[in-house]
């Protein structure tokens, strides 16, 4: 897996590339964890070239999560397609994490 991570406004935009499952959790947890002992408290993931999710990658999404909120962070995700986006309607993690079109517009509205 391939993640390419920017900053925009201060908040860290974390774009992985191919298939978040159990083999590749771990390259994408060791990146937020990262980015958090920066503190980096906000982050957007665009899920653009995001092909595949397990229940390892959702996993890592929700301790994130979980990490983030200790610290009053948040993290978004965007540009889902359409198989990641119903992983997440399918496991109710859609009404747990706030979910954009696109990258742009989750950094506009993630601080708020």
């Amino acid at each position: 897996m391939n993640i390419k991570v920017e900053e925009q406004k201060g908040i860290a935009i974390v774009s992985p590339e191919g298939r978040l499952d159990a083999n590749t959790a771990e390259e994408l947890e060791e990146s937020f964890n990262e980015l958090i002992s920066r503190s980096k408290v906000y982050i957007v993931v665009n899920c653009k070239d995001l092909d595949y999710l397990s229940s390892a990658g959702l996993r890592v999404f929700l301790s994130t999560a979980k990490q983030l909120k200790k610290l009053s962070g948040r993290i978004a995700l965007a540009d889902l397609n359409e198989n990641v986006h119903q992983i997440f309607e399918i496991s109710g993690f859609d009404s747990i994490f706030s979910i954009f079109d696109t990258a742009e517009d989750a950094v506009d509205c993630i601080k708020r």
